[in-house]
């Protein structure tokens, strides 16, 4: 049973013992039973709260009035020549579409800097036909952005946001394998962008 499933019960029993005294009127407090057990049911809540590391979450002033990214080109560390700029641009796109903050061009200048690096392109055969050629290939994208403010603070993002894995069609044509593949890269970029773009959002929401 997960610790969500635990807090949800309690809290359920707390406001059914609740509901029950509220019906009872001001006697149903005059059983120091029932007492006690709204007593324990509301020490349990702060305990499994307290407990299992849970906090507040702040998310109107983790970057404070920021109005402005700059996005620096990244760094490639695959095998893949140009994946850099593919992810790069695509999040420039990203941040042009939505808007939750002003693109500019030098970081300087920048509230937000997006740096970083295109960290992981892995490509293995996961499906294979009867006589042992690959059907499908699974592609993983990994990305290891930083994000800082201006006045060097670093914004943590969620690791599960850079990353991400999908299949695309194995060909006996060398050049349509190589559009498939191009596309599903384009895919994970786009993708990613728009991850990181809403992981980046959390943190400067109000």
């Amino acid at each position: 049973m997960s610790r969500r499933t635990v807090t949800l019960r309690v809290v359920a029993d707390f406001s059914s013992s609740r509901d029950r005294f509220s019906s009872q009127g001001a006697g149903g407090f005059a059983n120091p039973r029932g007492v006690m057990r709204c007593l324990a049911i509301l020490v349990s809540v702060c305990g499994l709260a307290l407990g299992c590391g849970y906090t507040p979450v702040r998310y109107a002033d983790a970057l404070g009035d920021a109005k402005t990214v700059a996005i620096v080109g990244l760094r490639n560390d695959t095998f893949e020549p140009g994946v850099e700029t593919l992810v790069s641009d695509a999040l420039a796109r990203e941040f042009l579409r939505r808007g939750a903050l002003r693109l500019v061009e030098d970081p300087a200048r920048a509230d937000v800097v997006i740096s970083g690096a295109v960290a992981k392109l892995d490509v293995s055969r996961k499906s294979f036909s009867s006589i042992a050629l690959a059907i499908e290939y699974e592609l993983q994208l990994g990305l290891a952005i930083r994000v800082a403010r201006r006045d060097g603070t670093l914004v943590p993002l969620d690791a599960a946001a850079q990353t991400e894995t999908e299949r695309y069609v194995a060909s006996g044509d060398v050049e349509v394998e190589r559009t498939h593949r191009e596309e599903a890269l384009r895919r994970h970029a786009s993708l990613l962008a728009g991850r990181v773009h809403d992981a980046l959002f959390e943190r400067i929401a109000p």
